[in-house]
């Protein structure tokens, strides 16, 4: 498995067509294991699905084998004790590997439902041409993990995605007479101070102390002697499990007015936020496999980002769809690595929760 993992990270997959030669390698190594892989062409955009078992469940394993640029030298792997540095071996493809293993692994006729594997070729930009796209067509499940490195923590949750542009006008005016006009950016300023006295930045949940607010984006002015009549700002808002996406809009909108100040938007995007709770018969089930494997107790956390699981959570009413994979550090860094040791662990966990009787 560890030697399928360095054979994964050697293919420079931070682009498109190198994304591809991953998917392919994958499909090849699995079929050589005597597994179906189906192939699948969205756009040239490559994934692949794979099923084992019987029974009404559904599971499914979401991996992606595409990574973020790197250096040259990164895409040979390096190992040095228990840590295996290299792109992408944490994120992700010591998850992928463990999975691929984990599926040869399964005995089908055991399998108390079925086990779906989805290999993906673009997460790091978005997933709308392969995750989106297999569950558009109907490829999920009760459950989804994904398998990005979460430590061997659970990550049950994650925060929901607001995007907002935001127009201030202004008046233009002579720089040298300042009073003559309405500084846009000045509006937008007291816009953004305010923000953070808004009531949804004040909402904590059992996972998360707070929302994220990030001002990403600004643009306004050209002129030295000018007073700017148009002031544009972005934010990427993540809000929490529970929160209302219209009831943030309407608080910021009020601020608008509160304020004073000539502001127009547009909510460019949004994901709804993942909402599984520990009670979840799945999520029962896969706590005793990491206790059992582990010997020690599971730990279950929140996520800030969001990944693929969004695109199956939408399908299945937000519930059911996690982060969980092995452990590493510095992923999109240059020191990127995994633990050897919890990729073998997150194998075996793997296994004991798909074989587990069914709590549902």
């Amino acid at each position: 498995m560890i030697d399928l993992l360095k054979d994964l990270i050697k293919i420079e997959s931070d682009t498109k067509e190198g994304a591809n030669e991953a998917l392919m390698f994958c499909s090849a190594w699995l079929k050589a294991k005597g597994e179906e892989v189906e192939v699948h062409d969205n756009d040239g955009y490559l994934m692949l699905t794979a099923v084992k078992g019987q029974g009404a469940e559904k599971i499914i394993w979401n991996g992606h084998v595409d990574v973020v640029p790197g250096h040259k030298e990164q895409f040979s792997p390096i190992e040095e004790g228990d840590k295996l540095y290299g792109r992408g071996s944490a994120d992700m493809k010591a998850g992928v590997a463990a999975m691929m293993q984990a599926f040869v692994e399964l005995d089908a006729s055991a399998l108390p439902r079925e086990v779906h594997l989805h290999i993906v070729t673009d997460e790091e930009i978005g997933g709308r041409n392969t995750s989106k796209w297999l569950v558009d067509q109907g490829h999920y499940g009760d459950f989804v993990i994904c398998g990005e490195p979460t430590h061997l923590k659970i990550g049950l949750q994650s925060k929901g995605i607001l995007r907002m542009d935001l127009t201030f006008k202004g008046k233009p005016a002579h720089g040298s007479r300042p009073w003559e006009g309405i500084n846009a950016i000045e509006s937008a300023m007291k816009f953004h101070a305010g923000m953070n006295d808004l009531p949804f930045r004040k909402e904590s949940t059992e996972y998360y102390e707070q929302p994220s607010v990030n001002l990403p984006i600004i643009n306004a002015g050209d002129r030295y002697n000018v007073v700017p009549e148009i002031c544009k700002m972005s934010y990427d808002i993540r809000f929490m499990p529970g929160q209302d996406k219209d009831e943030i809009v309407r608080q910021m909108e009020q601020l608008a007015n509160t304020l004073g100040v000539d502001m127009e938007y547009k909510a460019s995007g949004s994901t709804p936020a993942l909402t599984t709770t520990d009670d979840h018969p799945y999520i029962q089930t896969l706590m005793k496999a990491v206790e059992s494997t582990l010997s020690e107790q599971p730990v279950l956390f929140g996520q800030h980002g969001a990944a693929d699981t969004r695109y199956y959570a939408e399908k299945i009413g937000g519930q059911g769809a996690i982060e969980f994979g092995p452990s590493g550090d510095d992923w999109h860094g240059n020191a990127e690595y995994v633990s050897i040791s919890s990729v073998h662990s997150y194998k075996d966990i793997l296994i004991a929760h798909a074989i587990a009787p069914t709590e549902v």
